[in-house]
């Protein structure tokens, strides 16, 4: 992690300015300008339908800026989609692991679609699995895997082609707290082993507030908080960060962002087809 080191003498590895996306006369995402340090645990929070989705869809080239621009691994949102899309890797929120396959299996058929050599994909294999701890569970079939063995093991292929950055789309969701506590070990892990930059969102403000370096908080389209989590708390005079969030954020129940990442899922397929 980050935490505790001078992030002024990091560069950024995400860069956005003033970015916009609008859906005829809605707004879902308006001017918004942040950045995400290299190396860093960075959460992107805010309720259903704030515009986290539309955004990811953006650093992610799914969807085109209505205005603004963003760098991406140092390149340009716009200009270099191709480039950007091999800087990062995803885990979605739901499953997208093959459950008729081995572990192994999985990651050998990504690492194929990323065009790794077989000798390549052979040793990057055993490397992933090892650091998620599921090297001696290789051989097993993913629907035998447990909701923690298979996030586990998203995880792990999500790092096939050796990304700079890992977007996490609400990694632990419906996982029981034991095995949530796993995952973010495994995440620390990666992060600093691997020396990838992690995006993430969640709705467990307790986990953003113990394991993010940053925290941006959006909110009807617009950044309405950022800063550590410690920031945002003394900035909102609250006492931890779900206090700070429902501060900035009020009480509303809120509808859902519409369609997900069902297209991001789709998309990624493709992208893989490609190479």
């Amino acid at each position: 992690m980050v935490r505790g080191t001078n992030l002024e003498k990091i560069m950024p590895i995400i860069e956005v300015k003033n970015l916009t996306k609008k859906f005829g006369d809605f707004t879902a995402v308006s001017d918004i300008s942040f950045s995400v340090n290299q190396g860093e645990i960075f959460a992107f929070l805010g309720p259903n339908g704030a515009g986290k989705t539309t955004t990811i869809k953006m650093l992610t080239t799914l969807l085109e800026p209505t205005a603004g621009e963003a760098m991406v691994n140092n390149f340009n949102l716009r200009d270099e989609r191709d480039d950007v899309r091999r800087s990062f890797g995803i885990v979605f929120q739901d499953p997208s692991l093959d459950d008729d396959l081995t572990a192994y299996e999985n990651m050998e058929f990504h690492a194929i679609l990323y065009g790794h050599g077989k000798v390549d994909r052979i040793k990057r294999i055993e490397e992933l699995l090892k650091l998620v701890d599921l090297w001696d569970r290789k051989k097993d079939l993913v629907k035998n895997f447990s909701g923690g063995m298979k996030r586990r093991l998203e995880i792990a292929r999500s790092l096939i082609h050796t990304p700079k950055i890992i977007f996490l789309d609400e990694p632990t969701v419906g996982l029981d707290p034991q095995t949530r506590n796993h995952i973010w070990s495994y995440v620390v892990n990666l992060s600093k082993k691997e020396g990838v930059t992690v995006f993430l969102t969640t709705h467990y403000m307790e986990e953003a507030d113990k394991m993010a370096d940053r925290v941006v908080i959006i909110d009807h389209g617009k950044i309405i908080g950022s800063g550590t989590p410690a920031e945002l708390k003394t900035n909102t005079n609250t006492t931890t960060l779900e206090e700070a969030f429902l501060k900035l954020t009020g009480s509303a129940i809120r509808s859902d962002e519409a369609s997900s990442m069902d297209t991001l899922r789709s998309q990624a397929k493709m992208w893989g087809r490609k190479r």
